[in-house]
């Protein structure tokens, strides 16, 4: 195994830059998912990774290797794509071993090699099949089964859940998790699904615009978020994010005076952006006075979407209420979970 090492990397196509200078450390064994609302570069980097993508300049170290003009046949990396990359008229057993079958390895080796991913991903019953008779969760095992038997030095996802059901995608998530830790291949994962970022990274990149808003373990950003669009993007339901100015030791806004968190020096009059997620507000006095929009029960807790000076602000209640549209609520802050942003350039404060 190895570590990936990336440093200043840059992608142009033509006069148009989309990957701005990045620098990313992803240590031995690690897995780091790439996320990042659509068009962020995020799948664009991870095929630069693989070499499926030309690099305008920049550095990308695998191990010790520098592997910039390397083909990806001599990076020593797997890949599972999205839409599996089966051969529908290959069976299971044939798919999982036919890279290791064109490298020449003998027949033996090739069928312990499958036989050994197969016990691993539950495919043993299935290895006589073909593609056309599995699952959508069959078919992703046997992409990850393929890459597996390549005992590669670094894995790459690219959104391997996409194309599965809700419940399937849970599944998944936690296979390809208990994977990783049994095998501790390093692993570089994309997916536009933050839900995924925060239960499976060990380290979490969030992109925008093809430029790194910040790099950390999934509750280092979610509890400390670098930016407002950090702060938005991570949680789900995400951050409420609200306009507001400073003035006298509180900040004014949606017709309320909202808490500044403790220890706190803004100046007088400074435009801020005031963020609070949904679960750290509170009915009571004294709060943002809303009227309740959207109910929406869950059972182990309740979203409430609600309307308050022309905006939408959404909370998060595990008690259980009996909210019912038009229903006018305070909502306040819990002041100890306070976030604040500068307005005009979103960095923390």
């Amino acid at each position: 195994m190895a570590g990936v090492t990336i440093r200043d990397l840059r992608k142009s196509y033509g006069s148009v830059e989309v990957l701005h200078g990045l620098d990313i450390d992803i240590a031995d064994g690690e897995f780091v998912v790439l996320v990042g609302p659509s068009g962020c570069g995020k799948s664009t980097l991870l095929r630069m990774i693989a070499g499926l993508e030309g690099i305008t300049s920049g550095t990308i170290r695998i191990g010790e290797r520098v592997v910039n003009n390397l083909p990806p046949a001599e990076r020593d990396i797997a890949m599972v794509f999205q839409n599996y990359a089966l051969y529908p008229h290959k069976t299971v057993a044939a798919n999982m071993g036919f890279a290791l079958k064109l490298r020449g390895v003998p027949k033996a080796e090739v069928r312990a090699k499958v036989e050994r991913a197969a016990q691993i991903l539950g495919l043993t019953p299935y290895l006589d099949r073909y593609p056309r008779a599995l699952s959508g969760g069959q078919r992703q095992r046997v992409a990850m089964g393929r890459a597996i038997v390549r005992d590669p030095q670094v894995f790459l996802f690219d959104e391997p859940l996409s194309n599965l059901d809700a419940k399937l995608r849970v599944q998944m998530r936690a296979e390809i998790r208990e994977l990783h830790q049994r095998l501790r291949t390093t692993t570089a994962y994309v997916t536009h699904d933050q839900i995924e970022a925060m239960t499976m990274a060990d380290k979490i990149v969030v992109l925008q615009g093809g430029r790194i808003e910040q790099i950390g373990a999934p509750l280092e950003l979610y509890d400390r978020p670098a930016n407002a669009f950090v702060a938005g993007f991570i949680g789900s339901p995400a951050m409420n994010l609200i306009a507001g100015r400073v003035a006298g030791g509180a900040v004014e806004a949606l017709g309320a005076r909202l808490p500044l968190p403790h220890g706190a020096r803004v100046e007088e009059g400074r435009e801020v952006t005031y963020g609070i997620r949904p679960e750290h507000l509170s009915l009571g006095d004294g709060g943002i006075a809303a009227e309740v929009a959207v109910v929406e029960p869950t059972g182990l807790e309740t979203h409430v979407v609600v309307r308050a000076g022309g905006q939408e602000l959404t909370g998060l209640f595990r008690e259980r209420h009996a909210f019912r549209p038009g229903q006018a609520l305070t909502l306040a802050p819990v002041r100890e979970a306070v976030h604040l942003f500068d307005r005009a350039t979103g960095a923390r404060l």
